[in-house]
């Protein structure tokens, strides 16, 4: 009979501790509130929203939900920059006339 294994305590983070964990945040200034509103409206989506806990009442990120996410939106090698098709040709501009003295 195998050994159950002990139930590990992974690292939880509120929004803004999470939003500096990704980097989405800068620590040092308090006023920026971008990757909390990005970390919760990921959350509140329909469809496929970001994996997080509630503690407590208290919106949490664990060390495994912050890499699935950061994993969800790592650009691809082949899939990154917007795809470019080919270039128009410039369109012909008309010689200027010129004045001729009468």
């Amino acid at each position: 009979m195998p050994t159950p294994t002990k139930p590990v305590l992974e690292n939880f983070y509120n929004v803004p501790a999470a939003a500096v964990r990704l980097g989405l945040q800068d620590p040092k200034d308090p006023e920026d509130k971008r990757g909390e509103k990005w970390l919760r409206d990921g959350v509140n989506q329909d469809i496929d929203p970001f994996p997080s806990t509630r503690m407590a009442g208290q919106l949490m990120f664990s060390d495994s939900h912050l890499a699935e996410i950061a994993g969800r939106h790592e650009n691809k090698p082949e899939a990154r920059g917007r795809r470019r098709g080919p270039r128009k040709p410039a369109a012909a501009v008309p010689p200027q006339r010129t004045k001729t003295a009468a």
